[in-house]
């Protein structure tokens, strides 16, 4: 899939789109691309994409970019939405809150946005979604998973829905991370447990639902500790957590730090497996030193063993995008989807957008409800997934292999 020729073509195809979005809101019918048939005489409108293009954690943002490019590309081709053409946007956001709210604002300048997909990180999404709310612009993300963005910060006890512009297509980690505790205490036999944590919001949030599971299942967690984003020598927390012999070590946070980290602990003589949330589920973790027998935990079922994702894996192949589409493609995809058929729905044959269409978009997405490559698409009162499918994963022969799907029955 990493061929020049096709990565150029990709960017050419970018490049044309960027265009678009900047020039006049009208445009002629026809254009080639598979917009021959289709009138797009009332201009065009912009599918916005907020996620990391560049950084440590770009193997799973142009994942989340490319999968909804290609649902933008398909809707065009099949004029989805009568009278306009479709074109997206990406912000890099760098997987950081302040430049994830540049890119909010920016897109929200634009009247012809029409919603926006991402984030990857829950704490960006924190950063974005004021933004976003203060102009009624959709956000649907395919990967956040702390829990207070659709239900507040006291969603353990009185759950409030903070942001009515806000969808996620993935379940939480109220879910997950007693799923992967359920597993690594039930099934693994793991009794003694370390925690370890990057201090952001998505691992901070994923350690103590993890932690209130273990716990509840008789597990002892051992030692608690926190490593910085930055950080590159784990030793010293090594050494604390060595020290109350751990059978396992949970870490909270992404693959950045938990690859190396795995590698090191095995290097230090601390031969217990890691496991994690979906934030170390991508190959990136075992080249940066995960190893054999640490686990993961992911949201919905493997992408490839769905017979509902198969269109969806051959027509990202087909479309020759230099990178895989990752953890997320799919979520991506089916986000993007979300969001054009609501729109598609709003706008019905003959309506013409403009801001005041916001509301009434909003509302559609709520009610929308699709099989997509990940299942069961629709959305409950908070903006939550109503598909509560998660995965655990374990490294085996240097690949991830599932070991176990199914939900958190509580």
């Amino acid at each position: 899939m990493r061929n020049q020729t096709a990565k150029a073509a990709v960017l050419v195809a970018a490049g044309a789109l960027v265009l678009a979005a900047c020039g006049t809101n009208k445009e002629e019918s026809g254009g080639g691309g598979g917009q021959a048939a289709c009138d797009t005489s009332k201009g065009t409108l912009i599918v916005g994409v907020i996620a990391p293009q560049s950084g440590s954690l770009s193997a799973l943002g142009l994942g989340i970019k490319n999968s909804a490019d290609l649902a933008v590309k398909q809707a065009n081709e099949a004029c989805k939405v009568k009278g306009y053409k479709l074109a997206l946007q990406t912000e890099d956001d760098q997987a950081t809150a302040q430049v994830g709210a540049q890119a909010a604002t920016k897109l929200s300048s634009n009247p012809n946005v029409v919603g926006v997909i991402g984030t990857l990180n829950s704490s960006v999404a924190q950063s974005v979604q004021p933004v976003l709310a203060q102009k009624k612009i959709a956000q649907i993300s395919p990967a956040n998973t702390n829990p207070s963005l659709t239900q507040g910060t006291d969603y353990a006890t009185s759950k409030k829905r903070p942001f009515e512009t806000y969808f996620r297509v993935c379940t939480t980690d109220a879910l997950q991370g007693p799923f992967g505790a359920t597993y690594m205490v039930s099934k693994a036999g793991k009794k003694k447990i370390a925690t370890i944590s990057d201090g952001k919001t998505y691992g901070v949030g994923l350690v103590q639902e993890f932690t209130k599971q273990a716990t509840k299942l008789g597990a002892a967690v051992v030692a608690n500790e926190t490593v910085g984003e930055k950080d590159t020598d784990f030793g010293g927390v090594i050494a604390k957590i060595r020290g109350a012999a751990p059978d396992a070590v949970y870490y909270g946070g992404e693959y950045p730090i938990a690859g190396p980290l795995s590698k090191q602990m095995k290097d230090a003589g601390l031969n217990v497996p890691l496991m994690g949330g979906d934030g170390i589920f991508d190959p990136k973790f075992i080249e940066l030193g995960g190893a054999d027998g640490d686990l993961a935990t992911s949201v919905g079922a493997p992408t490839e063993s769905l017979s509902s994702a198969k269109a969806f894996v051959d027509a990202y192949a087909a479309a020759n995008y230099p990178e895989a589409f990752s953890a997320y493609g799919a979520f991506s995809y089916d986000s993007a989807n979300a969001l054009i058929g609501a729109l598609a729905t709003t706008m019905g044959d003959s309506g013409t957008w403009g801001e005041d269409k916001r509301a009434d978009l909003l509302k559609n997405i709520g009610s929308y409800k699709a099989t997509g490559a990940t299942g069961e698409v629709a959305f409950d009162e908070y903006g939550d997934s109503t598909n509560k499918l998660l995965t655990v994963y374990q490294v085996s022969g240097k690949e991830w292999k599932p070991v176990e799907t199914g939900k958190f029955e509580g």
